[in-house]
């Protein structure tokens, strides 16, 4: 009976120490649950609601919005779901928030560069006012090549001018066709061939009304409309 006794006793202390795990292992998850929910943001940007972590909104510590995540050093005001009220657009916020996930910038085509560097500038966040300032630049560059048209222009010259023009061409224009329309040099016979020089050059597509014939495409009407002595 003793031993029974023993048995029991021990069992019942077993059940215990198992109740006391159990209870620390619930506050154990209910601390970290609300650590980790600590951890996420709600922000209210022009009326949408976007979800993010302070890690994401910490990219750059010197941004509003790392300063947003520091406690009362930035005092916001806020909805009624606890979400920060931003007075900001909202679709440019969406790159935005989006850089500071995975550092790219990623635009819908109909969203400009312009409007997020806005956006870049109100959060202070330098990395992404360089960024977008470099593709402003590639793609102003990009519309001024496509912005420009090959000029064409006929120069007329004897056999004995021709090596001194092409050799003396200047301000972009390049080579482009050699035309005979004279007669061909003989021996002994001072009628030298005269030539027809085509040469070109890129010019914008609103330049100088005299650099831009009437119909590029039709060499013929160039040779006509651009034939000039030298």
């Amino acid at each position: 009976m003793e031993h029974s006794v023993l048995e029991n006793g021990d069992s019942d202390s077993g059940i215990g120490f198992v109740k006391s795990r159990t209870a620390h292992s619930n506050t154990s998850t209910s601390n970290g649950g609300r650590k980790a929910a600590d951890q996420w943001v709600r922000l209210n940007v022009g009326g949408q609601t976007f979800s993010t972590t302070k890690v994401t909104l910490c990219r750059d510590p010197q941004s509003f919005l790392a300063r947003l995540c520091q406690g009362p050093e930035l005092d916001s005001d806020k909805d009624d779901t606890g979400a920060y009220l931003i007075d900001r657009d909202a679709a440019y916020f969406g790159p935005v928030l989006n850089f500071l996930r995975h550092g790219k910038l990623v635009l819908d085509k109909n969203l400009a560069e312009e409007g997020v560097l806005e956006e870049a500038e109100f959060y202070n966040l330098h990395e992404l006012i360089q960024l977008v300032n470099q593709r402003i630049a590639e793609r102003d560059r990009a519309n001024d090549k496509s912005a420009m048209k090959r000029v064409y222009r006929v120069l007329q010259c004897h056999e004995d001018e021709l090596t001194q023009m092409v050799s003396t061409l200047s301000d972009g224009w390049k080579f482009e066709q050699l035309i005979n329309v004279g007669p061909s040099y003989t021996y002994g016979n001072d009628d030298h061939a005269e030539f027809l020089c085509v040469v070109s050059r890129s010019s914008p597509t609103r330049g100088d009304a005299r650099d831009q014939p009437n119909d590029p495409t039709d060499r013929g009407k160039i040779l006509q409309m651009r034939g000039s002595r030298m």
